[in-house]
C-alpha cells in the first residue's frame, strides 16, 4: 500500500507493518504503519580467538673442551753417599775372608697419573607462561535509531 492510497482512503483493513524490506535497487521500501512500528537495531561485536604458534626453540647440549694443565708434584729419591776415611792401622781379630757384599736398596718416587670424573655443575631449563596485553583495533558498525519529526509531531522518548 502506498502513500497516495492511504491519503485517498483506499486502505485495507488489516494493514501490516513491514520492516527491513528493500527494493531491488537497494533503497528502502517504506509503508505507513497503522498504529505501531518498530525497527530492530543491530551492532557488530568483536569475536576474538587466540591460538599458539611456534616462534622458535631452545636446544641444550654439551661440548667437550680440552685444556692442558701442569701441576708441580714434589718427588723424592734416595742417594747413596759413600764416605771413605783412613784408619791408622788398628789391629783386628777378624780374618780376611773371601768376599763380603753389602747391598743397599735405593728407591725413588714415581708419579702415577690417573683421571676421574666429577660433577661440577648443572644446567636446567623450563618454560613459563608470561601474560602480556595486546591491543586490538577494528571498526565496528551498529544501527542507531534516527528520529525525524516534520511539522507539529509530539514525540516522547522513553528508554
Amino acid at each position: 500500500m502506498g502513500f497516495f492510497d492511504y491519503l485517498f482512503g483506499e486502505d485495507k483493513p488489516n494493514m501490516e507493518t513491514r520492516k527491513g524490506v528493500r527494493k531491488s535497487d537497494g533503497t528502502a521500501d517504506t509503508e505507513f504503519a497503522a498504529e505501531d512500528a518498530h525497527l530492530d537495531l543491530r551492532e557488530e561485536e568483536l569475536d576474538i580467538n587466540k591460538h599458539r604458534v611456534k616462534t622458535g626453540d631452545v636446544t641444550l647440549h654439551k661440548d667437550i673442551v680440552e685444556e692442558e694443565q701442569s701441576v708441580n708434584v714434589p718427588v723424592s729419591h734416595d742417594q747413596v753417599i759413600i764416605e771413605q776415611r783412613a784408619v791408622d792401622h788398628e789391629p783386628t781379630d777378624e780374618p780376611i775372608t773371601e768376599e763380603e757384599t753389602v747391598s743397599i736398596p735405593v728407591t725413588s718416587e714415581e708419579i702415577d697419573v690417573g683421571k676421574h670424573t666429577v660433577i661440577t655443575g648443572e644446567v636446567s631449563a623450563h618454560k613459563r607462561s608470561v601474560q602480556e596485553t595486546e591491543q586490538v583495533h577494528d571498526v565496528l558498525r551498529k544501527e542507531v535509531a534516527d528520529i525525524e519529526s516534520h511539522g507539529n509531531a509530539d514525540i516522547i522518548k522513553e528508554d
